[in-house]
């Protein structure tokens, strides 16, 4: 009898990239969107968190932007350089 293929999640037929952790912003003012994303900036130069933010992108938007420029457009800001925008599908550098 043969072996089987382990099946793949349907998710990685569509993406074969781990999948950004995308945070989208709202019910604040967007000085209170400001704050928060200060707040991850902030949490994410944690050193306990280096091994992760490596492997996995985590990226944050106001949801405002998400909803004009769409998804897959260049509204998202990686948590440690907030400053920088990028898409969700983009390869996270430092």
């Amino acid at each position: 009898m043969a072996a089987e293929e382990p099946l793949q999640e349907e998710w990685r037929q569509h993406y074969p990239l781990f999948p950004r952790l995308l945070f989208a912003q709202d019910s604040t003012s967007p000085a209170g969107i400001t704050t928060r994303i200060k707040a991850l900036h902030a949490a994410a130069t944690d050193p306990a968190l280096a091994g992760f933010l490596r492997e996995v992108p985590v990226l944050v938007a106001p949801l405002v932007d998400v909803l004009q420029g769409g998804p897959a457009e260049p509204v998202w800001r990686p948590v440690q350089d907030p400053r920088s925008t990028v898409s969700w599908s983009q390869s996270h550098t430092r």
